[in-house]
C-alpha cells in the first residue's frame, strides 16, 4: 500500500475543548493516576520481596501483575469507547484504593507466612490490571482533548508527557522511602493517591461515545489492527525490535531488587532511586531526541538510541557496584526514551487514519508481552544465574536492534525528517 507522511488526524471519537482550566480538568487527574500508576509498577516488586524475601516469588508477582494488565488492554479500551473515559478512571481508581487499602490492612492483621504471600500476590495481579484501566483512559482523554486544541495540542502534549516522566521519577523513589518503614505505610499512601485519583477523574471532559453498528465478533478489532501492521513492513519491523528491548527492560525491572538488595547490599530505597535516575536521565534524552530529529531523522536518531541501549545492557552483568548499575541502567532508559520518540513518531506517520485504533491497540499490546515474559523467567532463575540471564537477553536486543535497523537503513520514512510532533510517553 502506498504510505502518506504526513496524513491527517485519524477518525473517531473526539472530546469537547473543557471548559474548566486544563489544570484542574486535565493536568492534575492525569498527575494523580501517573503517580499512583509508577508506584504500581515499580514499588509492588518491592511490597512482594520485603513480604515473602523471595526472589522467585518476586518475579512471578511481577509475572502476576502484568498478564491482568496485558489480558484487560483490549477491553478497557473497549469499555472507555462505549462508557466514556471518566467514570471508566472513576471506578478502576475507586476499586484500587479500597482494594489496596483492605490489603494494607490485611499484612497488617496477618503473622508472615503462606496467608501473607497469597494476599500481597494478589495485590500485585489485582491492582496491575485495575491501574491499566486508568492509564487507557487518561490517555483517551488526553489524545481527544489535544486534537481539539489545534493550536495548543503540542503544548499540551508536552505538559502531558512532563507529568509522565516526573511521575517516574518520583514514584520509586517515594515507595522505596515509604517501604522502609514497613509495606503497609506504603500500601497506603499507594490507596490514599487511588482515593484521589478517582475523585479528580470526575472532572475529566467527557469523550464522546462510539456508535456501535452491529456487534463486533471476538478479537475482530485485533484482526483489523493484525492486517494493517502487516501491510506496514517499516512499523512492523520496528515493534519486533522494541519488543525484544522490552523484555530486557522487564527483566531489570522485576529483578532490581533482587540485586541491589542482594548483590550489592542495599536497601529498597535504593531501588526506588535507582529508577528515579533512570526516569530524570529519560527525560533528558526525550528533549535531546525532539531536537536530534531535525537534523538525523527517525532513523538517525533511532541507530544511536539503539547502539547506545545495546552497550549499555550488554555491560549491566559485569557492573561492580551499585553506582555502575544504577549509572548503566539510566544511560539504558535514556536510550530506550530515544527508542521510544523514534516509534511513537513513526507510529503517527504511517497509520492509516480509519485504523488507527486498531493498530495503536495492537501495537501496544505487542510492546507489554514482554514484560510477564520477563516476569516469569525471573522466578525460573536462580539468583547465581541472574547476571548470566540478563547477559543472554542483552546479546539477543543487541542482534534484534542491529537487525531491525539494518532493515530500515533504506526506509523512506525512517529517512525523513521528522516534523511531526512525537508522543513520547514510556511505552506501556
Amino acid at each position: 500500500m502506498t504510505v502518506s507522511l504526513y496524513e491527517a488526524e485519524p477518525a473517531g471519537r473526539h472530546a469537547a475543548v473543557p471548559t474548566g482550566s486544563l489544570f484542574r480538568r486535565i493536568y492534575a487527574p492525569r498527575a494523580c493516576d501517573a503517580l499512583a500508576y509508577s508506584m504500581a509498577t515499580y514499588a509492588m516488586p518491592l511490597v512482594v520481596l520485603a513480604t515473602t524475601g523471595s526472589a522467585s516469588l518476586t518475579g512471578l508477582a511481577f509475572a502476576l501483575e502484568w498478564i491482568p494488565r496485558v489480558a484487560a488492554f483490549g477491553f478497557a479500551g473497549a469499555l472507555v469507547d462505549r462508557s466514556g473515559a471518566a467514570i471508566v478512571c472513576f471506578l478502576a481508581s475507586l476499586a484500587r484504593a479500597l482494594l489496596v487499602a483492605g490489603g494494607a490492612a490485611a499484612l497488617a492483621a496477618l503473622p508472615p507466612g503462606t496467608a501473607e504471600t497469597v494476599t500481597v500476590m494478589a495485590l500485585a495481579a489485582v491492582t496491575g490490571a485495575l491501574t491499566q484501566f486508568g492509564f487507557i483512559a487518561n490517555e483517551a482523554v488526553g489524545a481527544v482533548v489535544s486534537r481539539r486544541l489545534s493550536g495548543r495540542s503540542h503544548k499540551v502534549q508536552s505538559v502531558l508527557i512532563g507529568i509522565d516522566q516526573t511521575a517516574t521519577l518520583v514514584g520509586p523513589a517515594l515507595g522505596g522511602v515509604l517501604l522502609l518503614t514497613g509495606p503497609t505505610r506504603m500500601l497506603a499512601c499507594l490507596s490514599v493517591l487511588s482515593f484521589l485519583s478517582a475523585g479528580l477523574a470526575l472532572q475529566t471532559p467527557p469523550t464522546p461515545l462510539r456508535p456501535r453498528h452491529g456487534r463486533p465478533g471476538p478479537g475482530g478489532g485485533l484482526r483489523e489492527g493484525w492486517r494493517t501492521l502487516r501491510s506496514l513492513p517499516s512499523l512492523r519491523r520496528l515493534v519486533a525490535g522494541l519488543a525484544c528491548s522490552n523484555l530486557l527492560l522487564g527483566l531489570l525491572q522485576s529483578a532490581s531488587p533482587v540485586l541491589v538488595e542482594e548483590r550489592f547490599g542495599r536497601s529498597a530505597a535504593a531501588v526506588g532511586t535507582l529508577w528515579s535516575v533512570a526516569a530524570a536521565a529519560t527525560l533528558v534524552a526525550v528533549a535531546c531526541c525532539r531536537l536530534a530529529l531535525d537534523r538525523l531523522g527517525l532513523w538517525g536518531v533511532g541507530v544511536i538510541s539503539a547502539t547506545v541501549a545495546a552497550a549499555a545492557c550488554l555491560a549491566v552483568p559485569q557492573a561492580p557496584s551499585y553506582t555502575g548499575y544504577a549509572a548503566l541502567v539510566a544511560l539504558f532508559m535514556a536510550a530506550d526514551g530515544g527508542l521510544t520518540v523514534v516509534l511513537r513518531t513513526l507510529r503517527s506517520l504511517v497509520i492509516p487514519p480509519a485504523a488507527f485504533g486498531t493498530t495503536l491497540s495492537l501495537t501496544v499490546l505487542l510492546l507489554l508481552l514482554p514484560f510477564p515474559v520477563a516476569g516469569v523467567l525471573l522466578a525460573l532463575t536462580p539468583p547465581s544465574l541472574l547476571a548470566d540471564v540478563i547477559g543472554g537477553c542483552a546479546l539477543v536486543q543487541a542482534l534484534t536492534l542491529l537487525v531491525t535497523f539494518t532493515r530500515l537503513r533504506s526506509d523512506p520514512v525512517l529517512r525523513a525528517t521528522a516534523s511531526a510532533r512525537p508522543g513520547d510517553r514510556p511505552r506501556a
